[in-house]
């Protein structure tokens, strides 16, 4: 009944939603250049082509963009509650912890926005929660139909976003320890493997067909470069070391151009910490030394000179954050373990990136008759989810105190399906924390499938103490290894495999 209800208030919320804002947003850079993709049948850009394969795909059945939003905001939805009921399977929350991770979910207007933008964000949160339930079922309930299912969204997340980097570690760890037959373990690895090193051997041969040098991605160079300037801007003149003579001249362009750009009133992105300015801004110095190296060819392709940087823009950024780790930390790490902890809502707070209209390449793909957007609102500005960075920040506090009171509590002292899941869950919150304050840009839309994640599990977790504190029988029974005792309740049928 429960789930009914809550399919009838997604799909209420959906239709209003989109009565207030008729047409999908845009990224201003980001979606055109999926759509560019898209549109060319591209086998590398900018981004990783998944998403731009799926608009593909989906242009086969329709074009419309009511259906893409409607399509990617029901496949979010779907992947939350199957999240939710696969803990609620396996962990047995009370009733009113039910109901309010189901209001947190049901009720939920991010997932409204993020599906609403023509941008991979929805489509992959909806992809990692999706791997992210598997995951729970391997744990408890592993089947070799489980195992398969894994790898293949593991392989579709891998092929969307770069935060899926980690993914591979946490699928090889959970099946190489997971009680199953020998030969369902050999087959999950063979295929998470396969899949993951398949695509990015595909992808590093296709940047080398077009820049003779393989690399996986361009994108990780241009970003370490990107970091590594955050923190050089407040290394004094007099403090600097001298570089490799292949960098000298980059190196002079990128002090120039900190000595010139002073002023926030003409120049306001220095202002801001631990972003990514450099690396998309055509004013930056790492876009202006590469125009130097294509001044004599202007036939070279944009994507062929900015892929031409990567390698180079990669040892460079690692040249001088090895000059000025202290630098580093505390004007690069510090300030995104910062944002991390409450990431910013970005371009979530503006429909349409702020602005009334679209670029001519949506309007082809999407068969518009206009550029203008339709909105039946009084501003661009979306204040909905100003609350976010809050929540998360508490979210993000509450989690780590509830997992340091159940270890106090001996909770994680014997190792069962419950305890192993939550362990799971709290490896991959730090591995992502890591692989993000470290080497990219915090960010809500960026960070919202592990914010889903913990916030489901820190309620499940208030959960699991208040049955040790007032039952502790109870909870010890809902964790008990289901070979062992014999606890847990038969699969159903569709999942168990």
């Amino acid at each position: 009944m429960t789930l009914c209800i809550s399919i009838i208030m997604i799909l209420i919320q959906l239709a209003i939603f989109k009565y207030y804002y008729p047409n999908a947003g845009f990224i201003d850079g980001d979606s055109y250049v999926y759509l560019d993709s898209a549109f060319w049948n591209k086998s590398i850009n900018t981004y990783m082509v998944g998403y731009s394969m799926f608009l593909r795909l989906f242009s086969v059945f329709s074009t419309s963009d009511f259906l893409l939003v409607s399509f990617q905001y029901l496949l979010i939805q779907s992947g939350a509650l199957l999240l939710l009921y696969t803990i609620f399977y396996f962990f047995k929350p009370y009733k009113f912890i039910q109901y309010t991770l189901l209001a947190f979910v049901v009720i939920n207007p991010l997932f409204l926005f993020m599906a609403n933008y023509v941008s991979s964000d929805g489509l992959f949160l909806a992809l990692s929660l999706f791997w992210f339930s598997t995951l729970i079922w391997m744990i408890n309930k592993p089947s070799l139909k489980i195992i398969i299912y894994n790898s293949a969204l593991l392989f579709f997340c891998f092929t969307v976003r770069y935060n899926a980097l980690i993914y591979p570690v946490v699928s090889l760890l959970i099946i190489s320890l997971t009680r199953q037959a020998t030969r369902h373990k050999i087959a999950g690895i063979f295929l998470i493997v396969l899949s993951v090193a398949g695509f990015v051997i595909y992808n590093g041969d296709k940047y080398k067909e077009l820049t003779g040098k393989w690399q996986y991605t361009p994108f990780s160079g241009w970003q370490l470069a990107n970091n590594a300037m955050y923190a050089y801007r407040y290394v004094d003149s007099s403090k600097r070391l001298p570089v490799a003579a292949k960098y000298i001249k980059l190196d002079n362009m990128i002090r120039h151009y900190f000595d010139t750009t002073t002023n926030p009133f003409t120049h306001p992105e220095i202002l801001l910490r631990a972003s990514t300015v450099y690396m998309w801004d055509p004013n930056s110095p790492l876009y202006k030394y590469r125009n130097t190296l294509f001044q004599r060819d202007s036939a070279v392709p944009e994507l062929q000179k900015w892929a031409s940087m990567g390698p180079y823009y990669s040892h460079y950024g690692m040249h001088i954050i090895s000059k000025y780790p202290g630098y580093y930390f505390k004007y690069f790490v510090w300030p995104n373990a910062c944002k991390y902890y409450a990431p910013p809502i970005e371009f979530l707070d503006h429909y349409n990136s702020g602005e009334d209209s679209v670029k001519p390449l949506a309007m082809q793909w999407f068969g518009y008759t206009t550029a203008k957007r339709l909105i039946r609102v009084k501003t661009l500005e979306v204040s909905m989810l100003n609350y976010y960075p809050i929540l998360t920040g508490i979210v993000n506090a509450v989690y780590l105190v509830s997992i340091l009171c159940l270890t106090m509590l001996g909770f994680f002292k014997k190792r069962t399906p419950v305890s192993d899941t939550l362990l799971v869950v709290t490896f991959l919150w730090v591995v992502n924390a890591i692989f993000t304050i470290f080497s990219s840009s915090a960010a809500l839309r960026f960070q919202a499938f592990p914010i889903i994640l913990v916030t489901l599990f820190a309620v499940t977790l208030i959960d699991l103490m208040i049955k040790n504190a007032t039952s502790p029988d109870e909870a010890n029974a809902s964790s008990l290894n289901m070979e062992e005792k014999g606890k847990y309740q038969p699969a159903p049928h569709h999942l168990a495999g």
